[in-house]
């Protein structure tokens, strides 16, 4: 997607206080600095500003100037400060709160759509499954049909909230479906799991979808912990899904 100079300012401010590049405590330059820096006016720069404040990556006050705030008080579920984050280096910090958000949320979200999922849900769940195995088998882009396929069940559960929090996760799941698709045999290995978690919620079996979604979860935990150990580059969410080969 095409920003315009209001994103683009907003992105340019995110990533260097992300980056680290204004110390937390610290005051960023002032509107005129910051614009002639950028090459965008005062009030783009005034209302980028708005933007972060909003995010939780500074706040502004009388006299204070505008500061960095520390990370505990970014919004981690707002898919730019996830780009951001992706963009200045991933941390193995920011992938284990990941793992531990997982395992609160998507057990009881599973829970729930084995007893709420309508027809139309399972169908998309489906669908999101079939893209999946087309992709281990013909190659594409099987990180998508993965997100779809923990979206679908997310919405499954017919909880305002959770369906709110479902695209909120949306660039926080990316990630770990990035790292799993990237072990050799992964996305293959995985489809048997996801079939497993889809049969139960169609048998209308909240524990053992349940325990079903923690077994991929799980999975997908070691994989992380392994690609941390290994020290290899981490994905970059700012770049288009992985696409695997056919197989």
């Amino acid at each position: 997607m095409i920003k315009n100079v209001h994103g683009n300012t907003v992105d340019r401010l995110g990533e260097a206080i992300v980056a680290g590049r204004y110390a937390v405590g610290a005051s960023i330059p002032p509107e005129p600095l910051l614009g002639a820096e950028l090459g965008v006016s005062r009030t783009v720069v005034r209302e980028a500003v708005k933007s972060l404040i909003a995010k939780g990556l500074v706040t502004t006050g009388p006299k204070v100037g505008t500061r960095v705030l520390s990370e505990e008080h970014w919004n981690w579920f707002d898919p730019d400060v996830i780009a951001w984050q992706s963009k200045a280096g991933l941390t193995p910090e920011f992938l284990r709160d990941l793992q531990d958000l997982r395992r609160v949320v998507e057990p009881a979200a599973v829970r729930l759509a084995a007893q709420r999922a309508t027809a139309e849900d399972i169908a998309g769940i489906e669908a999101a499954l079939e893209g999946m195995k087309h992709a281990v088998k013909e190659g594409g882009d099987y990180v998508t049909h993965d997100l779809r396929f923990h979206q679908g069940l997310l919405r499954a559960c017919r909880n305002r909230m959770l369906i709110q929090m479902s695209k909120a996760l949306a660039a926080l799941l990316r990630t770990s479906f990035e790292l799993s698709a990237s072990k050799k045999g992964g996305p293959a290995s995985s489809l048997a799991l996801h079939r497993a978690v889809l049969d139960a919620v169609i048998a209308r079996n909240p524990a053992k979808a349940e325990k079903a979604i923690l077994v991929l979860i799980d999975g997908a935990h070691e994989d992380i912990e392994q690609i941390l150990a290994s020290r290899r580059r981490l994905p970059r969410l700012n770049s288009p899904a992985s696409v695997l080969k056919a197989a």
